[in-house]
């Protein structure tokens, strides 16, 4: 019988919802050992993807350069906008506002095949599976190279 994601995806997927905290989703990353995690609505559909480097988006360069423009508004004596304070305060952001929305995802009868085609294809390094529009589990890099190593008819490409 040939692996499908129904037979290697990891059931248990560790989630965060749109309205978690920045700080509730980095731990949950640390803790689960993880670098992404995705966001799921109260009925399980998925909204979007959120990684480590979704979360270290505000501590960038070009944020940077937004806040020292804002600090020297600061220092001409110019009004702080609501803008300015919603932007400092990284307590406020929420899973929604740094998450990918744009997810790449397969349904459960994918092949392990399709599968490493599309983390290939699109470069990434897990893929969320739905059944009936739900998130059902996620398939990893690691998830097919185990699928790989335990079956004795996985052929070896040839080059």
């Amino acid at each position: 019988m040939p692996l499908d994601a129904a037979a290697i995806m990891t059931r248990t997927v560790v989630t965060v919802g749109p309205d978690d905290a920045i700080a509730v989703v980095a731990r949950m990353l640390t803790e689960h050992g993880i670098s992404a995690v995705p966001v799921v609505a109260p009925d399980g559909a998925l909204l979007g993807m959120i990684s480590e480097g979704d979360l270290m988006r505000p501590f960038g360069q070009e944020n940077a350069l937004r806040r020292d423009w804002w600090l020297n508004l600061i220092a001409e004596g110019t009004d702080l906008s609501q803008e300015f304070l919603d932007y400092i305060r990284l307590d406020r952001h929420r899973a929604r506002d740094l998450m990918s929305p744009t997810v790449i995802t397969a349904p459960d009868t994918a092949s392990i095949g399709e599968l490493a085609d599309l983390l290939a294809r699109h470069h990434i390094k897990r893929v969320p599976i739905l059944r009936a529009g739900k998130l059902a589990g996620i398939v990893s890099r690691a998830d097919i190279i185990r699928a790989l190593a335990r079956s004795d008819t996985a052929a070896v490409p040839q080059p």
